[in-house]
């Protein structure tokens, strides 16, 4: 059984592959956290994660910041915020979006970057770094260096909030899509992915990303010497249900109760790996 992970025209995981993909996604990532409604409780499970853990008027590196939906809650925060990201597309639709929503002020400058190398920012830098959307997921063997120089260019004291793509939570949303995979490319295969959440194993799959678990997250922040502070899955009930919650969508009260009650879940210890993503928050 092959346990390297393949290469395919040296892209398959590679910074230009990760950035020819959210290139040709465009527009595709402004409607990921809108379009349905696990996306939507998302947004709000992250949003409020954020909150919980970033000071009013921090300076913030933001990190993998796409087409800024969290670079507008970063400005209503006060903060101000260098944003990056590692597709120069996305950073057009992130100058364009955070224009749109008056938060063009928080922004003191954009640039791409790849969160494997944060040499260009000195020690201590900024209060924050929010990395949201999985930028670790795509560092692949760089992901320690990856981590360590996020926790290096926080103040002491500051904060790392970011979300990687969850293994088991992703195995339990998506089965049937599983299962349609292994019937394609064989049950090792899936195997070889439960055993390392490497979806470079895939032939042939377009997006490609590195998935963990809770424990891979806690041991990953311990290795660089840094401390798990908080965790959270996203989503939990709300990866099933839909219909039912839709019902419940248009109440507005009974809307916010169970909003309130899904980040409690989310944030239970034993739930943090039962959404397709995990968020946590790490210190020096």
């Amino acid at each position: 059984m092959q346990t390297t992970p393949p290469e395919q025209d040296g892209q398959y995981g590679s910074a230009d592959g990760i950035r020819s993909f959210y290139d040709r996604l465009a527009s595709g990532e402004a409607d990921r956290l809108v379009k349905d409604l696990p996306g939507r409780v998302s947004f709000e499970v992250h949003r409020r994660f954020l909150r919980r853990h970033l000071s009013p008027g921090s300076r913030v590196l933001e990190i993998g910041a796409g087409p800024g939906r969290f670079t507008v809650e970063l400005a209503a925060l006060g903060s101000t915020v260098v944003v990056t990201d590692i597709s120069p597309v996305q950073l057009a639709l992130n100058a364009e979006f955070v224009a749109a929503a008056g938060a063009e002020h928080a922004v003191e400058r954009r640039e791409e970057l790849d969160v494997r190398d944060l040499s260009a920012f000195p020690d201590g830098s900024f209060d924050a770094v929010l990395a949201y959307g999985g930028p670790l997921s795509y560092a692949f063997e760089a992901e320690r260096t990856a981590m360590q120089g996020m926790l290096r260019v926080v103040r002491p004291g500051g904060v790392v909030l970011a979300s990687v793509m969850s293994l088991w939570g992703t195995w339990r949303a998506g089965l049937s899509s599983v299962l349609s995979m292994e019937a394609e490319h064989g049950t090792g295969v899936g195997d070889m992915v439960l055993a390392t959440g490497d979806l470079r194993h895939v032939p042939g799959l377009e997006h490609v990303c590195r998935m963990f678990t809770w424990q891979e997250v806690e041991a990953l922040v311990h290795a660089v010497d840094g401390q798990i502070v908080d965790g959270s899955a996203s989503n939990w009930a709300s990866l099933h249900h839909v219909d039912t919650l839709a019902v419940l969508e248009q109440d507005e009260k009974l809307w916010q109760r169970f909003l309130n009650h899904e980040a409690t879940a989310c944030s239970a210890p034993g739930a943090r790996d039962g959404g397709t993503h995990i968020l946590f928050a790490a210190r020096n």
